[in-house]
């Protein structure tokens, strides 16, 4: 989430609260390189209002893009039809990464932020990089597949049911995926629900979000990451 697109996470925030669940917020220090949370103190009131509500803070990055990280061959072939270039832990080494984690972790401390952990943009990020999260005193790392609580080093199988509004057709197949991984995933332990502010981009998608939403929430009560085992 980032100042840039305040009025669509809000949004997502209403519906979220509408049905009882109270998202995680996963927060871009700086997205694009252009929308410096500093500058935007309103935007940040709101997140720590959303804080006292109860939500959990993760670091999303840095920036989000991949802006001056260019990619090799395995690199493409990790985020082919991932993201449109906003994996932008993808090709990090550990040192860079963690540099990036640091800059994240102290702006937050100036904004009285206080993350629990962190979610690489597109879950795309090289495996040394949950040693990095961990070595720096969060608790939680995500992939796509799994959720690691890095104090235990347990490692939790949790599929995503998420979207993608960037063309019509691809808001198309992710709304048929998002109903597949009802009927074949609603046994699951954990299952996470991403919500992207472009989500709201396409009536498909906006659509298929609330009712996923419903039908899970019918049937399974919404959790905290705090509440992992």
């Amino acid at each position: 989430m980032t100042p840039a697109l305040a009025p669509r996470v809000e949004a997502l925030w209403a519906l979220c609260t509408a049905r009882g669940v109270t998202p995680a917020l996963l927060v871009v220090p700086n997205w694009h390189g252009d929308w410096p949370l500093e500058r935007y103190p309103d935007f940040v009131r709101w997140i720590q209002s959303r804080v006292k509500d109860g939500a959990e803070v993760f670091l999303h990055g840095e920036r989000h893009d991949e802006v001056g990280s260019p990619r090799g061959w395995r690199d493409e072939w990790r985020a082919f039809n991932k993201t449109a270039r906003e994996g932008e832990f993808l090709t990090l080494e550990p040192t860079a990464a963690r540099e990036r984690v640091e800059r994240g972790l102290a702006l937050f401390a100036r904004l009285g932020l206080n993350p629990i952990g962190f979610v690489p943009p597109a879950w795309l990020a090289r495996d040394s990089c949950v040693g990095v999260i961990g070595a720096l005193g969060l608790s939680y790392f995500e992939d796509d597949a799994t959720i690691t609580n890095c104090a235990s080093h347990t490692r939790y199988s949790s599929p995503v049911v998420r979207w993608s509004a960037r063309t019509p057709m691809r808001a198309r197949g992710s709304a048929i995926v998002a109903a597949a991984r009802w009927r074949t995933q609603r046994h699951a332990p954990y299952v996470r629900i991403a919500l992207h502010p472009s989500d709201l981009q396409s009536a498909i998608t906006e659509r298929s979000v609330a009712s996923a939403m419903d039908r899970w929430t019918a049937s399974r009560r919404p959790s905290f990451y705090r509440d992992l085992p």
